[in-house]
């Protein structure tokens, strides 16, 4: 018998946590942060909760380096584990980033507060104090064991794991376990994240396995589909047109891993084709800066069109100056721009980082441009945006909204309803039991009634957090 308990990602899209408990052997599928509104904190401290010594873990697999994934990992390690960390090789490049970052943010953020109740007197009250240091961060990146593509691993004797490329962001992975739980094999299917088909920078997607005993799959978008690349293409370039006819700049709240990789090869690829002028890039992101860098050391998983791009922008860098802006007094000088800047900033949905000030900058010129191009969690400062907040509170004051605010749907690495299902599809017969994870509820439920109507499956379940299921 194989128990599975869901501890996050469970009717909302962060957070991502499964125990599984197999003949002995109890581990982990990611280890991820929730994000978005004043709830979070307390999912937080309260999501390892796993019921016995976190000691008792065996192992922990990671499918990829996104902190809804990965950013209670020191948390974990803090708490006691000592255990390893499975991922791929490029994930732990990216996780060696990403998770001291992390936790900087959170310390900056604590700093904040502080210096904020200082003034008014109130200092010590109420302080949320880091879930996790930067020196706890560094420590736990001790345990990581890279697991490659397609070689098999044997973290337990009872259990063999794969990784196979999941096309979402650089080293991502959807995981085939096959567990001997005393009795008989079980495979297992974690699709992690997947990423859509023919878009920029990454290899496509791997087919599934034929069969699997167990399923669980994401359903982000399970509700829509993403708008074609043609006319995400047109939308850019329509907001650019117009913002540079209005003497303005281009602020884009953008995901440091992944998503500004990939805003640098739409920019570029239009430019190549004549669809937009120059341009002067900023990235103004260390952790992005970063994960380029790592990006360009591992061409073994970009895409052909990637490597063509590349090559043709290097022999022309006047086509589209980018400046990779690494400490913080040029980000402040990057707000003393009036006119023809495309800042990339993290974080992705505007909730802390460089951007909020890019924001708290340019929001109130109607000049000025925002351009969303990834999935906004519900009660971040990014969503309040797309649903048209007049204001919005930037550190604690308000800040009116008079630049125009673009929300372009079609670059989300996410797979779409289309591309789950054409994922799923793969499968020869359907898997022993589903269980549809990471989406909110309501993309959830019209994701299972899709996958009855197009594929016939009949066993889905749709776990709430706390949730555990014997299979």
């Amino acid at each position: 018998m194989t128990r599975l308990t869901f501890f996050g990602a469970a009717g909302e899209v962060t957070g991502s946590c499964t125990l599984v408990e197999t003949g002995g052997t109890r581990f982990l599928v990611d280890c991820g942060m929730f994000q978005g509104g004043s709830e979070a904190r307390a999912k937080n401290l309260q999501s390892l909760d796993f019921g016995s010594d976190v000691r008792d873990i065996d192992f922990v697999l990671l499918t990829h380096a996104h902190i809804d994934h990965s950013g209670l990992l020191p948390r974990l390690a803090v708490l006691g584990y000592r255990g390893p960390i499975y991922t791929t090789p490029a994930s732990i490049d990216l996780i060696g980033v990403l998770l001291p970052d992390s936790a900087h943010i959170q310390e900056k953020e604590s700093e904040w507060q502080l210096r904020h109740q200082r003034r008014g007197g109130k200092a010590g009250r109420g302080i949320q104090a880091p879930l996790y240091t930067v020196t706890a961060a560094q420590a736990v990146l001790r345990q990581f064991r890279p697991a490659p593509y397609g070689e098999t691993i044997r973290p337990a004797d009872n259990v063999e794991v794969r990784f196979h490329d999941a096309g979402h962001i650089l080293g991502s992975a959807w995981l085939e376990i096959v567990a001997h739980d005393g009795k008989r094999a079980q495979t297992l299917v974690f699709s992690g994240d997947l990423g859509m088909r023919d878009r920029p920078v990454l290899r496509d997607p791997e087919k599934p396995v034929p069969r699997a005993d167990v399923l669980l799959v994401e359903s982000t978008y399970g509700d829509r589909l993403h708008r074609p690349m043609r006319e995400t293409e047109e939308e850019i370039v329509a907001a650019f047109e117009q913002t540079q006819a209005r003497r303005g700049n281009i602020i884009i709240p953008s995901f440091a891993v992944g998503r500004t990789q990939e805003i640098l090869c739409l920019l570029g690829g239009l430019i190549r084709r004549g669809r937009l002028s120059p341009l002067q890039v900023y990235v103004d992101s260390p952790m992005a800066n970063q994960a380029t860098r790592i990006t360009l050391a591992h061409p073994e998983l970009l895409d052909e069109e990637t490597h063509e791009l590349i090559a043709w922008l290097e022999t022309r860098p006047e086509m589209m100056k980018v400046e990779f802006v690494a400490d913080a007094e040029r980000s402040k000088a990057l707000n003393t721009i009036r006119e023809g800047a495309v800042i990339v900033s993290a974080s992705g949905m505007c909730e802390a980082g460089r951007i909020k000030y890019h924001l708290r900058e340019n929001l109130p010129r109607g000049e000025c441009s925002v351009l969303i191009v990834g999935f906004q969690a519900s009660r971040t400062l990014g969503r309040r945006l797309v649903d048209g907040a007049r204001v919005v509170t930037i550190f604690g004051e308000p800040v009116p909204v008079r630049a125009r605010i673009h929300t372009v749907g079609g670059l989300s690495a996410h797979a779409d309803q289309g591309a789950l299902l054409n994922w799923l599809g793969g499968f020869r017969q359907p898997p022993g039991k589903t269980f549809l994870v990471h989406g909110e509820a309501g993309a959830m439920a019209v994701f299972a009634k899709a996958i009855d109507d197009r594929l016939g499956w009949k066993d889905i379940q749709m776990p709430r957090r706390g949730q555990r299921f014997e299979v």
